[in-house]
């Protein structure tokens, strides 16, 4: 089987030390995570995990099945890039005399939708939001004029093809702890869902 990218999503209860045990699965089996997103869900007291690697399937299966077995986990998911809505947001730093002399810097940064959120007499910060190769490329562009730093976040993601699971989710604000509320019939085809 050939390796390739895989975005994990795993629901769960807002615990303390979860992180560090889901980390602890990835580094056992020797896993690099490329990107690691935490966030709320759309339902209070779940949180959302993002996590982004590069892997086989057999592999990215058993990683699941893992995740699921801690207690606070509610479910954990995986998806290809096609099967997914994503982004995530870059700043670059560039010094802020280039963008006043080059005209073509600044059509540049039109044509990438780059928005300034600092300007100094120094430096100027702009943020752009994309795909991994569209923030990469402009890493390229503002090189040759003086780029003085680069940070890029963590992916967001969103499902194409979740219909019922904010349903589902949902549930889970009104069944006792404990109570086995997620089913995989609820779930898409596009879904890959595995049950303890």
């Amino acid at each position: 089987m050939q390796k390739q990218e895989y975005t994990i999503t795993v629901y769960t209860e807002n615990q303390i030390g979860l992180l560090n045990r889901i980390a602890i699965i990835f580094s056992r089996r020797k896993i690099n995570v490329e990107s690691l997103n935490t966030s709320p869900s759309e339902v209070d007291s779940v949180h959302r995990f993002t996590i982004v690697i590069n892997e086989t399937e057999d592999v990215v299966k058993k990683l699941c099945r893992q995740i699921e077995k801690q207690v606070e986990v509610l479910k954990a998911y995986y998806n290809t890039n096609d099967e997914i809505i994503w982004q995530e947001l870059a700043l670059y730093k560039v010094p802020t005399e280039i963008i006043a002399e080059e005209v073509k810097v600044e059509r540049l940064l039109s044509q990438y939708g780059a928005k300034a959120v600092v300007i100094r007499k120094d430096y100027t910060v702009f943020e752009v939001s994309g795909q991994r190769d569209e923030t990469d490329n402009f890493i390229k562009i503002l090189e040759p004029y003086g780029l003085i730093e680069f940070v890029r976040s963590a992916r967001v993601a969103i499902i194409k093809a979740s219909d019922g699971f904010h349903k589902k989710l949902k549930e889970f604000e009104y069944k006792e702890p404990g109570e086995n509320v997620m089913e995989n019939e609820y779930l898409n085809q596009n879904q890959k869902v595995f049950s303890m």
